[in-house]
């Protein structure tokens, strides 16, 4: 066992939030063997333990607590330790923990089905079960390229997405996107994508111009994250500006990709971002809030057509793609716990008020001298903050943002120099206006400096 885990009293540590004599802390036996994501390690410093998580709040190892305001990047939609999903996987687990998904299937699987088909926009019928938001991303891929090989169509090879996109951080995934910060090291190993501006206020044009000097023959498919570029710095577009776009690409022949990785499970007003399009999506990826934010799944979900394309007694023409964790009962059982919490008045009520709190605040920001481009769609609200330095992800006033949000016991990853909230629907009133509050008092700061 590595040096310094061989005495620590894990249940110890659970059951009690502390550690035992002959160690410091759960930040000091972190720096010894963890590499954490997005992070350069040398410079970081400690990481913050938490030791438990109710409702909103994240609890440490010190017993402060810190609001949840991003749902732990986007995931728990319900907050943490909802007693719904919790009973739902006790159940599950003492019935079926995990099974492989090839030559077997379960009951949670099909339960799961049968509820998410009918709330998704267009007309899915097939679920592929991945493991997270990147993977789900990448068999998206592979069914748009995949299915015009298998119909013989061999000039069809290219993808199309977004400039500024993020789709995750597999080689596929990484290929579609367009943040050098994420991928850059990479960039002579990626497939080649073909990449147009978003329709923005204003430059809606310029993607219409970029879309008409692509040959739109050759492209198989079209990935796009419908109506807010999340990792980009939360840009937001319009559906009727994204309407026209899809619908050339559609009458071209080229399959609909919508990343709703982020934007799915009632984020930006709509259960799904693509019901506010009018031309629906051939294939959708989720992830995050499929599970609630509990456990890892990723869900790729297609129209009958796009599998009807790898539906053949040519067995070289299936698609060769699968995970160990593929539809793994207890992740299906949360998921289908969260789709019935969905289906409540409470959560509807709660999600309805903090939409309205969330627009109430936007309009109070806009007094502010600092606060700039300020959006709000759903339940996510966004804003920049005025800076001479040009905005992006490494930007300076990052770090600063960081670190004063969670000196004041609010969880917010700037991106750069954009702050957005986008925390639990079950968050409470007096929880929100704290966050609200920490977000005016940190510009007042800055504003001073």
């Amino acid at each position: 066992m590595a040096d310094g885990l061989k005495n620590l009293d894990l249940d110890e540590m659970l059951s009690n939030n502390v550690l035992p004599e002959n160690e410091s802390s759960i930040s000091a036996l972190d720096q010894k063997h963890q590499w954490h994501p997005y992070t350069q390690m040398k410079d970081f410093g400690s990481h913050i333990p938490v030791v438990e998580a109710k409702g909103s709040s994240l609890i440490l190892e010190n017993g402060n607590t810190i609001i949840d305001a991003i749902s732990s990047w986007w995931v728990n939609t319900y907050g943490h330790g909802h007693p719904h999903i919790q009973e739902a996987i006790y159940k599950q687990i003492g019935k079926l923990d995990h099974v492989l998904f090839a030559g077997f299937t379960h009951p949670a699987a099909i339960k799961l089905a049968d509820k998410l088909l009918p709330l998704l926009p267009g007309n899915f019928n097939r679920l592929f079960f991945s493991d997270n938001g990147s993977t789900s991303v990448e068999v998206a891929m592979k069914m748009a390229l995949q299915y015009f090989y298998n119909k013989g169509n061999k000039k069809r090879r290219v993808l199309l997405a977004f400039e500024n996109a993020y789709h995750g951080d597999t080689f596929g995934a990484m290929a579609t996107g367009g943040l050098g910060v994420f991928n850059s090291a990479f960039a002579d190993m990626l497939p080649t994508v073909v990449r147009i501006p978003i329709p923005e206020k204003g430059k809606e044009n310029e993607a219409s111009k970029a879309l008409d000097q692509i040959d739109l023959e050759e492209v198989c498919g079209f990935i796009y994250e419908p109506l807010v570029q999340g990792a980009a710095g939360m840009q937001f577009y319009e559906a009727t500006a994204l309407n026209p776009i899809l619908k050339k690409i559609k009458d071209a022949g080229a399959f609909l990709i919508a990343d709703e990785v982020m934007t799915g499970f009632g984020r930006l007003e709509t259960m799904f971002a693509s019901e506010q399009t009018e031309i629906k999506p051939d294939i959708m990826c989720l992830s995050k809030g499929l599970t609630a934010g509990v456990l890892p799944m990723g869900l790729t979900v297609a129209t009958e057509e796009v599998f009807r394309g790898f539906y053949d007694d040519d067995k070289s023409k299936a698609l060769m793609h699968g995970h160990s964790f593929t539809a793994n009962p207890v992740g299906c059982a949360a998921a289908i716990a969260g789709l019935e919490l969905w289906e409540s008045d409470e959560i509807q009520e709660q999600r309805s008020s903090l939409m309205a709190r969330q627009k109430a605040f936007a309009e109070k920001l806009s007094a502010h001298p600092i606060a700039t481009n300020i959006r709000v769609k759903g339940t996510l609200l966004a804003l920049d903050v005025r800076s001479d330095e040009t905005s992006n992800y490494n930007h300076g006033l990052r770090d600063e943002l960081y670190g004063y949000f969670i000196e004041n016991g609010v969880l917010i990853r700037p991106l750069g120099n954009v702050i957005y909230v986008l925390p639990p629907y079950t968050i409470t009133k007096a929880e929100l206006e704290k966050v609200h509050q920490t977000i005016i008092n940190c510009l007042d700061k800055i504003q001073k400096t």
